[in-house]
């Protein structure tokens, strides 16, 4: 496996308010590269029906030159974001580095979730079943492999990652990286607006589903996070210990951007397998 710096893999940037980006990195384009060949973004909307009939936007991005049907990691983001702010920075950058530091070729895509939580509301919204059944097929027509995907996420989008991966099941998910994600032992300890009650909490937990037992799974938390403590009990209730860990760090942009290059490098040739 290649060792990725911060110079050679993507960046992540995040709000006070949860909000998680992948960003270009702080660097000069890769060596060697053909500057002709441009990077790929292309971004458009959809009406949602599982989000109640409202415009969702969405970006996909693709390092520069490739052409063939590549896979993708589908990348939640946290509360208070969209898809415009994961891709704010430059992805392109940052892909066209990694690929140029030896990782496998794979497009990076962002869709608008809202803040529900990646799941069926009582609203009847259901932000999970739009990228499952709405954005996954839409896949296919923008040229990509939507046979086997990965999930990436922080906070709201780190659980959001291992709640659709589970759903999506081990077939056709390669890999799930779920980053200080927003978990709770109760319904009375989440945030407000988390969930629509203890049923809703009940009915959308992550614990104990058995299909996260048959995917490779990468779970990295800040050792100051507030989700610190139900994702240790996360980890510890599952059949096998997940890749990543804890380290010093809190629930900010600083710890997640430190960690982002070892979990790129330990996704990227999972989905490409």
């Amino acid at each position: 496996m290649p060792n990725i710096t911060r110079r050679a893999a993507l960046r992540l940037g995040a709000g006070a308010a949860g909000a998680a980006a992948l960003g270009s990195l702080a660097g000069p384009a890769a060596a060697g590269a053909d500057p002709a060949a441009a990077a790929t973004m292309v971004t458009g909307t959809f009406i949602s029906a599982a989000r109640g009939g409202i415009p969702t936007n969405w970006a996909i991005a693709r390092p520069p030159g490739q052409t063939g049907p590549l896979r993708p990691v589908i990348a939640l983001h946290g509360k208070a974001s969209s898809a415009a702010t994961v891709m704010a920075g430059g992805v392109e950058g940052g892909l066209a580095q990694a690929v140029a530091a030896g990782l496998p070729p794979f497009a990076v895509v962002a869709v608008d979730g809202g803040d529900s939580y990646w799941h069926s509301r009582a609203s009847g919204a259901d932000a999970g079943a739009m990228v499952l059944g709405e954005l996954l097929p839409m896949l296919a027509g923008q040229g990509l492999d939507n046979s086997r995907v990965g999930f990436l996420g922080w906070s709201m989008g780190g659980y959001g990652a291992l709640l659709l991966g589970a759903r999506l099941g081990p077939a056709r998910t390669a890999a799930i990286c779920a980053v200080s994600p927003a978990l709770w032992l109760s319904s009375g300890a989440a945030a407000p607006g988390a969930f629509d009650g203890p049923d809703d909490f009940a009915a959308n937990s992550v614990f104990g589903l058995p299909a996260l037992g048959s995917i490779p799974l990468r779970i990295d938390c800040g050792d100051g996070d507030p989700f610190y403590a139900a994702t240790k009990a996360f980890i510890a209730q599952l059949p096998n210990p997940p890749a990543g860990g804890f380290s010093p760090g809190g629930h900010d942009g600083s710890y997640w951007s430190s960690q982002l290059p070892a979990e790129i490098a330990w996704l990227a040739p999972l989905l490409t397998a």
